[in-house]
Order: C-alpha cells, then structure tokens, then sequence
C-alpha cells in the first residue's frame, strides 16, 4: 500500500495540468485513469489538432449557476501562459476563426507535453487502473483517503477529482464524479449535453431533412428577451435538425420547451431589399434567394413560390417572407445526446468549493477540477482553457 500527498482521478487535461504543477512544487503526486489511451478527448479534440484555447477568455464565456466562480482561477492562468507552456516545447500553433487557437502538428504534442510536465515532476501513473470505492478517514487533525483500485489501496492526504463529464461516452466518459461529489454530500447541478446538435421532430422536419449538408451563416438567438444570448455563426443542416457552430454554441443555452430563433439574412434589411428590387424587376423570388442563400435552400423554403416573378408578388407577401427568414423560430424536440455532444453542462455545485482550491468547503483535502465542475465555455476553445486554469490552480494550492 502506497501513501502519496496527492491522488488525482482522471488523467485528462486538467488532470495531467494539475497533477504536472502539484508535484513540480515538491508533492508526492499519483495520477490514476481507468482508461488504457492516455486523454482521448485531447486527441480527437479540433479535428486532431486541438482548439487549446483562444486569445480572448472572458468569465462571460463561460455558464455556471454561479457565474462568478470562474473569475479567479481565469485570471490566475491566462491563455499566454499556456502559450508560453506550449512555446517552451517548441509547440508551434496557429490562430483561426475568432481566436481560436490549434496546433499546427497533431493534438499528440498536447497530450505529450502534458505527459512530460508530469514525468518532470516525478508523477506515478496507474492505468489502466480502475476506482472502485473511495473512504476518507480523519485520525489526529489529518486527513487520509482511502482509494481502493483495481491495483490496490492508494493512499492519500488529497484527492483531486478530474474525471470530466457524461459527453462522448464511447470514450470511457462517465458519472463517476458526479456520484463521488455526492457521495461526500456536495450538490450537483443537473447535467445536460452542451455543445450539442439540436434535432427536431421527425415529421414536421421532414421537409428540411433533404436539406442535409446546406450550411449557411445565421444569428442564432435562445432565452427570454433582454436576457436572450445571440450567436452569429454557420449553421449547418441535418437528417434530424441542425448542427453547425451556431447551433451548437446556442444549444448550451437553450431550455427544453423553448423555441431558437435563427435569422438567415443577418446584417440586412431584407424586406426592404425585397420591396426595392419589386421595382421594375423581372427577377423571380427563387433567384433572388439563391444570391443569397445555397440554390437548394431557396428553392426548398419557397416551394411554388420560387417561380413567382417579384414584381408580381404583394408587398404583404413580401414583408412576410422576410419575416420568416430574419425571424425563424423553431421548439427543437430535444438534443443529439451525449454521444454527439462535446461537453457537459451542469456538474458539482461551485457553491460547495473554494473558487482558489477548488476544494470542496465541507470536506478538506477533496477537490473537483475541470469538466466535473458547473463550468461550461462556449465553443471555441473556452473548456480547454477551463481545464488548464482550474487544474493549475487547484495544483498551485496543494
């Protein structure tokens, strides 16, 4: 049986983050995952290139039921210091589309790189090495936990909980730190797949599901009036819904029940636009759709319409085609599921956790970092930089 300063569970991104700065600063560090890959969801992560993070990260990126609580381990570990990690591993990477940032090799170099921070401070690694229980004794003022795995007990003064969310469970995600935060009594926040495709009901989107591959640039809009959250982004179509950037940024924000409402013209007034080309124009709708929209989605919303010349259409028909397409508003029936979804909304509750530890307030020695925490970033590398900064932070205060 070996005793360690530190035990950390799950060794993905903020795991190995974590796991890295702790025993770089002198702690006895174990590092257990069940998974027989190291970090998966690194490596599939950008299309293989990993999006580690973005120039700009702001708390307003990021949603929680306590916004607040992101604040201080973001402003702690920056997107530059990563950079500045990454530039010291001669890790060349580029920028993209609104900031966000890839490696130009593959996301290996990531996963490798985090691999060595760890070696160089000495980490043990057990994996593949599942957890089967976790007891936590107090005896003279100190604690020690009790983690009985698939290669034994591990001991440990504190356990560093980093097992990430329910998303892409064919990569070995799961509950597990979910149950053990409420096994030591802290609340959970309802998970639910973020960053997921919206689908809708199969025979009302029937129509559109031969629109399959038609991607376009739209606002996409969810919530209640002035507190409604807008994305202008690419929205793509699908058999059963729609996916696509904007999409999948707005589905962390839509609620079940509640209608999404896309404008397929953004930045235009297109029912003036519509009634000045009226004038002494010979055009028929379809064409005047199709310059501004893919041919098959012109000719699919118009239906018989298409063929009707503009100077024959009612202005009233006008203006109510435009509001249809500046104001399309859709009750999707549910989400494409965990499967499909790139992370976890919801998770421990950050009110039961000290926002510089990340140590769980009622239960000293315990902490949850990363996916497992009720912190959700956009799309864009904002839950990479999630998972440095709170694993830092957390490895810092050990």
């Amino acid at each position: 049986m070996q005793q360690f300063d530190v035990a950390v569970i799950g060794a993905g991104a903020a795991g190995m983050m974590c796991a890295a700065v702790a025993a770089q600063r002198g702690r006895s560090v174990v590092l257990i995952d069940h998974a027989s890959k190291l970090a998966e969801k690194i490596r599939i992560s950008g299309g293989g290139r990993c999006n580690f993070t973005n120039r700009q990260v702001l708390p307003e990126n990021f949603i929680s039921a306590n916004p607040h609580f992101c604040k201080s381990a973001l402003a702690s570990y920056t997107p530059q210091d990563f950079i500045d990690l990454m530039r010291r591993h001669d890790i060349a990477w580029h920028e993209k589309h609104k900031g966000q940032l890839f490696c130009d090799d593959s996301s290996e170099s990531i996963i490798e790189m985090l691999r060595v921070e760890c070696d160089q401070g000495g980490v043990q690694w057990r994996m593949p090495c599942e957890v089967k229980e976790v007891l936590r004794e107090e005896s003279a003022g100190a604690t020690v936990f009790t983690v009985n795995t698939s290669v034994g007990p591990i001991l440990a003064s504190n356990l560093v909980v980093a097992t990430g969310g329910l998303a892409i469970p064919q990569l070995g995600a799961t509950d597990f730190g979910l149950k053990l935060a409420r096994q030591f009594g802290l609340k959970v926040i309802e998970p639910r797949p973020a960053l997921v495709p919206l689908t809708f009901d199969a025979e009302a989107w029937a129509p559109f599901g031969e629109l399959a591959g038609v991607a376009l640039q739209a606002t996409v809009s969810a919530g209640p009036g002035r507190r409604a959250q807008h994305f202008l982004e690419d929205v793509l179509f699908t058999h059963r819904g729609l996916s696509g950037p904007g999409i999948l940024q707005i589905s962390s924000y839509w609620q079940p029940g509640e209608a999404i409402v896309l404008d397929l013209a953004p930045g235009q007034d297109l029912s003036a636009k519509l009634l000045e080309s009226k004038v002494g124009g010979k055009q028929q709708l379809g064409t005047v759709l199709s310059s501004l929209w893919p041919k098959r989605l012109a000719e699919q919303w118009l239906g018989e319409q298409a063929t009707t010349r503009l100077a024959d259409a009612p202005d009233r028909i006008l203006k109510d085609l435009a509001q249809r397409i500046q104001a399309w508003a859709l009750v999707p029936s549910g989400t494409a599921g965990y499967k499909k979804a790139e992370v976890m909304r919801g998770g421990v509750d950050t009110r039961g956790l000290d926002q510089r530890s990340m140590q769980a307030r009622n239960v000293p020695g315990l902490h949850f970092i990363g996916e497992t925490v009720d912190v959700t970033g956009w799309l864009g590398g904002y839950n990479f930089q999630w998972a440095w900064a709170s694993g830092v932070a957390c490895g810092r205060s050990l």
